[in-house]
């Protein structure tokens, strides 16, 4: 039967004020969006997708890029904010049971923590980044050059290393250990009328190659200073002789995949904070409530990605 009255050619006048006019349900309508937002759940898991293979086939054909880089993640964080993502994943679940019921208070004050969930968690990822950028812990052949703060940070830690990072600005500190240079031509200097030979023999290195923040986590009776808790154990990848070639790689891959993540979790939080603008100017009732269906739906693959982001990424050693 057609929807157009006698009088003028409108639509029934009981039309939902929701229901927009290409629709004959409310029912047709709910289910079309939910369709359609499983299609572009589709493309999202497409775009994840690609991630997984490149990191399958990259960590299938270099297995020790993974199990090296996953000693500088810090696997506490990285549980706490699966812990974060789950909770909020509940929470998300309960203002769509609570929007079906019509309790749009309720709706509100999940929508509330489910927000806050998504931002302690960019909190937290921010943290795990901040310390990986300060440590020139990145993609590309950056991860190999030193930290711009490593003079500071070996006055304030007594790793030994300040002295050396303080001569980074002379061209000799631009020369690797390993090159082989002849030794410098001692000159005479004329000192408060006394005559000074300088030697010939160059100064020595601070360190042995390859020495490592975890080999200077020792022991007093060698007289080695002890590093912060959070530097134990974390080798130094510029001067550890047990990184592999292209370790960068792996951070590549982690970077891309956490950070394509974070940039998702973003855009949930914005469609949350809107849900909870529209559940205020009571927009959703137990009769419509869509939009805060999709939303969930939305927020639940955020989270589902992570589920698997977590152990492919913080759990491989």
């Amino acid at each position: 039967m057609s929807a157009i009255d006698t009088h003028g050619g409108d639509q029934h006048h009981d039309h939902p004020p929701h229901l927009a006019h290409h629709w004959e349900t409310s029912q047709q309508q709910f289910e079309a969006g939910k369709l359609g937002m499983w299609l572009f759940l589709a493309t999202e898991f497409l775009l994840f997708g690609g991630l997984f293979c490149a990191y399958a086939v990259y960590r299938l054909n270099h297995p020790e890029l993974f199990e090296y880089g996953s000693r500088f993640l810090n696997t506490k964080w990285g549980a706490i904010n699966t812990v974060v993502l789950i909770v909020s994943s509940l929470t998300m679940a309960g203002a769509v049971t609570a929007a079906q019921k019509g309790d749009n208070k309720l709706v509100k004050t999940l929508l509330a923590l489910t927000f806050l969930g998504g931002a302690g968690f960019m909190c937290i990822k921010y943290v795990e980044y901040k310390h990986k950028f300060e440590h020139n812990i990145v993609w590309g052949t950056t991860f190999y050059e030193e930290p711009h703060h490593a003079a500071a940070a070996g006055a304030d830690h007594g790793d030994g290393h300040a002295a050396a990072d303080h001569a980074d600005d002379s061209p000799a500190a631009a020369v690797p250990a390993t090159a082989v240079t002849p030794p410098p031509v001692p000159q005479d200097e004329v000192i408060d009328g006394l005559v000074v030979t300088r030697s010939a023999i160059p100064p020595a290195a601070v360190g042995p190659e390859g020495l490592s923040l975890e080999r200077l986590v020792t022991t007093e009776e060698h007289g080695a200073p002890e590093l912060p808790v959070e530097d134990a154990g974390e080798p130094d990848p510029r001067h550890d002789p047990d990184r592999p070639a292209n370790a960068h790689i792996f951070f590549g891959i982690y970077f891309c995949m956490t950070g394509l993540h974070g940039v998702h979790v973003l855009v949930g939080m914005g469609v949350i904070a809107w849900l909870f603008i529209l559940t205020a100017k009571g927009r959703f009732s137990k009769d419509y409530f869509t939009p805060i269906d999709l939303g969930g739906l939305y927020w639940h693959v955020v989270d589902l990605i992570w589920i698997f982001l977590f152990p492919l990424l913080y759990l491989i050693g």
